[in-house]
């Protein structure tokens, strides 16, 4: 399983996407916003040469970030947007997202039912599931022999050899599960707690960085020993560097989906609705999974992985690192999905977040 290391990807200038880019009256284009490290760019290509649709690909690092992205742009810039369950069900509340034409998507079907009418779209009106895992503590073996809880994130022993995650989401999410809580918490008092605890350990030098996609060279170089981040990710990290392994603690976590949606405001809706009904298919989908070691929810692609594996590189895929990737029921079983908070708390988290300092 090799891959470019590539922390951005064919990033699309902003210019030229909010003046609509300089092409033909007739050219087709679909503007896509996703993660770093998140496609097989191999992928892209083969959608532009089947298609004739020209795919203009830029890249963020939180679901707050794409946020923000999308207000710079006045939520006309983007066609195709990648966001986590969580935040779906934020721009549903807020009108950003189209209702999706499900004959210009005859993919959908291979979406395994378990990932069909979330909570975050209950009737499968505006997203499309793309890939789901799980957030976990990734850890140097070397450097850490004590049992791994979300306890080792608040650790004055690995003062300075600690990354936290940078988003208010995910930091709080970790300190309230640490503390036996829901990560979907509306109690105020216990979000402080939440807040106080990731506080403290900042003050106290625990951390070295808040970090998103900074988390991969910092940890395949063992310039730190602990991180929180996502179980696809570790498993790009695990080719560099051997001495990783991944956890997701006993007092649980999260577990995610992301999901390709459509702005209200696009551009080029049909052929958005192109774009995701290629990333559906069962080809995609087994490409994408080696590629960026993300589990897809096409139910043909999760069955047929480890022979796709073994036929591609001529070795049996280690089945442990695919539990990692595809976490088994009795690991999901401990995790919670999160669900959109109220806004009053929402507005919580961000001046809790704004009151830490963290950009």
């Amino acid at each position: 399983m090799k891959k470019l290391f590539a922390l951005t990807l064919a990033l699309a200038v902003m210019v030229g996407l909010l003046a609509g880019c300089a092409m033909d009256d007739d050219k087709r284009e679909v503007n896509i916003c996703s993660w770093g490290e998140y496609i097989d760019e191999s992928l892209i290509t083969q959608f532009e040469e089947e298609t004739g649709i020209k795919v203009n690909y830029q890249t963020t690092d939180s679901n707050e970030t794409l946020y923000n992205l999308l207000e710079t742009t006045g939520w006309g810039g983007f066609d195709v947007i990648v966001p986590s369950d969580y935040m779906i069900s934020q721009l549903i509340e807020e009108d950003r997202l189209a209702e999706l034409n499900y004959d210009n998507i005859p993919n959908f079907e291979k979406i395994d039912d378990r990932f069909k009418n979330l909570p975050y779209d209950p009737e499968n009106k505006y997203t499309v599931p793309y890939t789901w895992g799980t957030l976990g503590i990734i850890y140097n073996t070397q450097r850490v022999t004590e049992p791994v809880t979300w306890d080792l994130m608040f650790d004055a022993e690995h003062a300075g050899d600690v990354l936290m995650i940078r988003n208010s989401r995910d930091a709080f999410g970790l300190a309230l599960m640490s503390l036996g809580y829901s990560v979907n918490t509306t109690d105020e008092e216990e979000i402080r707690q939440a807040y106080e605890k990731v506080a403290q350990a900042n003050r106290d030098g625990v951390y070295q960085a808040f970090v998103m996609d900074e988390v991969f060279q910092l940890m395949e170089s063992g310039s730190a020993a602990v991180a929180t981040y996502y179980a696809g990710d570790y498993l790009s990290m695990l080719e560099s560097n051997p001495d990783l392994a991944y956890v997701v603690p006993e007092e649980g976590s999260n577990w995610f989906v992301d999901a390709m949606c459509v702005l209200k405001n696009a551009k080029n809706k049909t052929e958005a609705e192109e774009w995701i009904n290629f990333l559906c298919s069962t080809e995609a989908s087994l490409a994408n999974m080696d590629y960026i070691w993300y589990a897809s929810p096409n139910t043909e692609a999760l069955e047929k992985y480890p022979e796709y594996y073994e036929e591609t590189y001529g070795e049996p895929l280690d089945m442990e690192l695919y539990e990692i990737m595809a976490a088994p029921q009795e690991v999901l079983d401990r995790c919670e999905a999160y669900l959109v908070l109220p806004a009053d708390i929402r507005a919580l988290y961000n001046d809790l977040w704004t009151q830490m300092g963290i950009n």
